[in-house]
């Protein structure tokens, strides 16, 4: 194994990749509906996505997510034809989706599963 050099945003030197149940779940969303929702106040450090589970733990996860290289998000890259009424209060509104590293991630989970 690897010994990681200290590099910014850990996305595992020796190709290990640790995702907590709630990352897991969220980043399986994904595989479902390929582009979701996503939204951010300026003064905000977290994204804010509605659709799916809690909220405010949401944009911690997302956060993590994108981190690791599995999500991008983009704020001037809205879903056309989604109704953003109920991110009414957030002046950047956009999209996220799973980068090719998160692709790679969920195909190998559906092949060889996770181990703990």
């Amino acid at each position: 194994m690897e010994k990681c050099n200290g590099c910014s945003g850990c996305n595992g030197c020796d190709r290990s990749l640790l995702l907590t149940d709630a990352e897991l779940a969220l980043l399986k969303l994904f595989a479902t509906l390929p582009f979701l929702p996503v939204a951010r106040r300026p003064e905000d450090t977290f994204p804010v996505f509605f659709e799916g589970g809690d909220p405010a733990q949401n944009g911690l996860l997302l956060a993590c997510l994108e981190k690791k290289g599995l999500i991008d998000i983009d704020y001037h890259c809205p879903l056309v034809g989604f109704d953003y009424s109920a991110y009414k209060g957030y002046r950047l509104q956009g999209s996220m989706a799973l980068t090719l590293r998160g692709q790679e991630v969920l195909d190998t989970l559906e092949f060889q599963g996770a181990a703990e």
